[in-house]
């Protein structure tokens, strides 16, 4: 609930701090005294347009600070912690409005935007009789009230899961529709294309073994040429293994006499044999493979240009054609049998739409019964508050298909008639001022368990009503009070005798300025404005004794 205002620089305000209690607090004050002043400050709190206007003769800028106290299961702290700002019990929200129209604004002191600001307040205050696009006179906000006085929000959220399994259905559909129209637009070239692969029959790492190849073969005169060098200088009667052989028996004839001082270089001889007896096989092995047709390297060439080609035509590496191929293959298969899928999917989507179906089907049912409630308990307020000729109507229009959603496929709206014989109409184009105001009462009175909101503000509710029907205006602004916090600016001593706390609007003026300000009044002091309102300028001892009776009698 609102805990405090504090209000600087403000049209008429100079410095202002304002408290408030649970229940139901009056303002009342003389006309003219600014009353209207503290809504337009409050609105400034609440994200409402800032106008230049608002900022008092001679200051560089108003400010306004709005504190709040709320509950950790409030929508407030979820939005908070949406944005990444530390959600608090105590939340302060202010606005700075310059003299040249730039605005500020901050939760907690931390600096957030306008857009913000205004969607925080939207969840903290209700304001009715001048902010005539809020709360319950905003159309979208009637299907979220409807649903919770019917407490109808496991209906809700089952039409919300129903209607995301059919969205995804359908994409899932569409998206198969797509890629099967693209397929068979490029079939020939994918048919084409994997019969060539096919015919070429592409191998891993073929690229490679057949570049080493042609470059064997492109160079085999001068490769066969050092391979004949190679062995004769490790072969033959002067070549190293004769040599080292040679070496070998030289030491072997004095191993004998010298102990085991030869016994490593003779080990080393062996080993160094064998090394060399290994290479002159492998040497002698390249050189009977070595292929010197010209036909084979013309072979060679052509395959290797062959599969260059390929895979440059489709942009691929040549080692990735064998893949390329299967993933082509693949793209047929799924040609081939997109239609079946095709039919499994549109099946699949046509039974979510079923199910979707159903479910609003049923959420619907239960609108239309908690609907024919919500207009029976609003009609039941309105003849006490002098609205006797007027009939409420919450109407349920149906959506077409493509306006169904996750809310379901009712259009709701609230609607009025204020006279007999005219057919209703939205409850903000058909009722104004305070016939408006008492509208919003009634709807407040029945509603008042299902709103999030903890703060509500009517703005002369009372206009142009007295005697019973201002006691029964009263009456309910204090029931309300029961429920929610409820701050009332009023003229009605009916009104203001209700309130558990009472505040007084005071127009003061000091050698050349004249400031508003706000005076908490005391059981004594209510008493005297109570009979101020009633009797006038002059208070009687006659109106004294009215405003006791009614203050008593609450």
């Amino acid at each position: 609930m609102l805990t405090g205002l504090a209000i600087r620089d403000v049209v008429l305000i100079d410095r202002l701090e304002l408290g408030f209690r649970a229940g139901l607090s009056v303002l009342t004050g003389e006309t003219g005294a600014g009353k209207s002043i503290l809504l337009d400050a409050l609105g400034l709190a609440l994200g409402a347009r800032g106008d230049s206007g608002l900022v008092r003769h001679g200051a560089e800028q108003a400010s306004v600070a709005a504190t709040f106290e709320i509950a950790p299961s409030h929508p407030a702290f979820s939005l908070l912690a949406e944005q990444g700002l530390e959600p608090d019990s105590l939340l302060i929200l202010r606005r700075i409005l310059s003299a040249d129209g730039r605005s500020r604004a901050f939760a907690n002191d931390q600096p957030i935007s306008i857009g913000l600001l205004r969607r925080l307040g939207d969840l903290l205050v209700e304001v009715h009789g001048q902010f005539d696009d809020r709360g319950l006179l905003d159309p979208t906000t009637h299907r979220e009230a409807l649903d919770s006085f019917g407490t109808l929000q496991g209906q809700v959220e089952a039409v919300r899961q129903a209607f995301r399994n059919w969205r995804q259905a359908a994409a899932a559909e569409q998206q198969a529709v797509e890629e099967g129209n693209r397929a068979r637009a490029d079939e020939t070239f994918l048919r084409h294309s994997v019969e060539e692969l096919d015919a070429l029959s592409p191998e891993e790492g073929e690229e490679d073994r057949l570049a080493e190849q042609r470059s064997l073969m492109m160079n085999a005169e001068q490769i066969a040429e050092a391979l004949s060098t190679a062995l004769a200088l490790l072969d033959g009667d002067r070549g190293v293994e004769s040599g080292l052989a040679g070496a070998s028996r030289q030491l072997g004839r004095v191993v004998g006499k010298t102990g085991d001082i030869l016994t490593p270089a003779l080990a080393a001889l062996d080993r160094a044999t064998a090394e060399t007896q290994e290479a002159v096989h492998l040497l002698q092995s390249v050189t009977s493979d070595m292929e010197t047709d010209p036909a084979a390297l013309a072979k060679a060439e052509e395959r290797l240009y062959a599969l260059r080609d390929v895979a440059r035509k489709h942009g691929v590496e040549v080692n990735d054609l064998p893949a390329l191929r299967g993933h082509l293959a693949a793209q047929l298969a799924a040609i081939d049998d997109s239609g079946d899928r095709l039919a499994r999917l549109a099946a699949e989507a046509a039974a979510a739409r079923t199910a979707y179906l159903a479910a609003a089907t049923a959420l619907h049912e239960a609108r239309t019964k908690a609907a024919t409630r919500l207009d029976k308990a609003v009609s039941a307020e309105l003849p006490p508050l002098k609205l006797e000729k007027a009939r409420f109507q919450t109407r349920l229009d149906p959506l077409e298909e493509s306006g169904w959603g996750a809310d379901g496929i009712d259009r709701i709206t609230f609607a009025v008639a204020t006279n007999p014989g005219l057919p209703p109409g939205p409850i903000n184009k058909i009722a104004s001022g305070g016939e408006l105001s008492r509208f919003m009462l009634a709807l407040k009175v029945v509603l008042s368990q299902a709103s999030p909101v903890p703060t509500l503000v009517f703005d002369e509710v009372d206009s142009g009503i007295g005697g019973a029907t201002a006691d029964a205006v009263g009456e309910r602004l204090a029931r309300l009070g029961g429920d929610l916090q409820v701050l009332v600016i009023t003229h009605s001593p009916q009104v203001a005798a209700r309130g558990s706390q009472h505040l007084r609007v005071e127009k003061r003026a000091a050698r050349d300025q004249t400031t508003t300000t706000v005076v908490p009044l005391g059981d004594g002091e209510r008493r005297e404005e109570i009979a101020r309102m009633l009797s006038g300028a002059e208070i009687t001892n006659e109106a004294r004794a009215a405003a006791d009776r009614l203050m008593t009698s609450r």
